[in-house]
């Protein structure tokens, strides 16, 4: 689990052409020349005026990075501040494979290794957020690793999630608190399924389908970290859409597609955060944070009885 060192491209210009302010979406993206990611690193670099090779290079820093967390989340059982996550990564990684599926396993046990060195405030790369930083590395590291595939060959699909992620932004929030959960993991996911496109050699087309067909089936999702604390259940989360992202990735590269276009994809999902109460918006007044042991968790962080915090949530009677 190395990172070599990237070589210079040289079928770049050196001189960065004049900068000017370009929007991106999903439909451009989707009919862009193959490969995507060289039509993202254009429009990146005619916007900020940066040499390519420079992102490049960053973009290989930043897969290192990535890597570098994998690794210390599988060796390391160590708690969180919380105490709620720590163990969960090392704990797969080691089990036998019980299902003999091994990329499965591989890419779960990836990503919440990512996200349990954020609960230990370890160094990540969010992408976007610290909330969903495991589900990118999860899934594209997840399947390099799988294939036997060099750092240097995830450079380019790295450029498309961010050109992915840049075109969601554009249209919809990319923070729990902004638009619940979906538009973190939802986001990353799309990022990440993209990417693993990509890396397997599809065309821009199946790329974005892939990332619509990831945002699609996680509209709705709610932002309720226990305690406000990025830990439960944001680690098992990332597990779950890292998988997510690589199943989207599949579907794409066999030729499915959204039903809904991927730009009204992005529309219905921010038009859902907006309707979304703020219970529900990573503020650990809803969901899972507010269930007894959600509550007990919380005050027992800020030093106070169980009995001092009001609240709770609210069931249904059963039929």
């Amino acid at each position: 689990m190395t990172s070599p060192t990237s070589p210079p491209r040289q079928d770049w210009p050196r001189s960065p052409p004049a900068r000017r302010s370009l929007t991106m979406t999903l439909e451009e993206l989707m009919n862009a020349p193959a490969p995507a990611s060289r039509w993202v690193l254009e429009r990146d670099c005619a916007e900020t005026g940066l040499d390519p090779a420079d992102i490049r290079a960053e973009m290989l820093r930043r897969i290192g990075e990535m890597r570098s967390s994998v690794e210390r989340g599988l060796q390391s059982d160590a708690r969180s501040i919380t105490g709620m996550v720590g163990w969960n990564a090392k704990g797969l990684w080691d089990a036998p494979d019980v299902l003999g599926a091994p990329l499965l396993k591989r890419v779960q046990a990836y990503a919440m290794a990512v996200n349990e060195e954020n609960a230990r405030m370890g160094r990540i790369v969010a992408a976007p957020t610290a909330g969903s930083a495991g589900t990118i590395p999860g899934a594209l590291l997840g399947v390099a690793d799988h294939l036997g595939l060099s750092d240097e060959q995830l450079v380019d699909p790295m450029i498309l999630a961010a050109g992915v992620g840049k075109a969601i932004s554009k249209r919809m929030f990319i923070s729990g608190a902004a638009g619940g959960c979906q538009a973190e993991i939802g986001s990353s996911a799309a990022m990440a399924a993209a990417a693993v496109v990509e890396l397997l050699g599809g065309t821009p087309r199946a790329a974005v389908h892939a990332a619509s067909l990831a945002l699609m089936n996680t509209i709705g999702l709610v932002c309720d970290p226990v305690g406000g604390y990025v830990e439960v259940p944001c680690v098992s989360r990332n597990a779950f859409f890292a998988v997510h992202a690589v199943s989207a990735a599949q579907l794409a590269l066999a030729q499915l597609e959204s039903f809904i276009p991927p730009d009204e994809v992005l529309g219905a999902m921010a038009s859902v955060g907006r309707l979304m109460p703020a219970a529900l918006r990573e503020t650990a007044e809803g969901g899972l944070a507010q269930t007894p042991t959600g509550l007990a968790v919380t005050a027992r962080m800020e030093g106070k009885g169980e009995g001092e915090l009001p609240g709770g949530m609210v069931e249904l009677p059963l039929a």
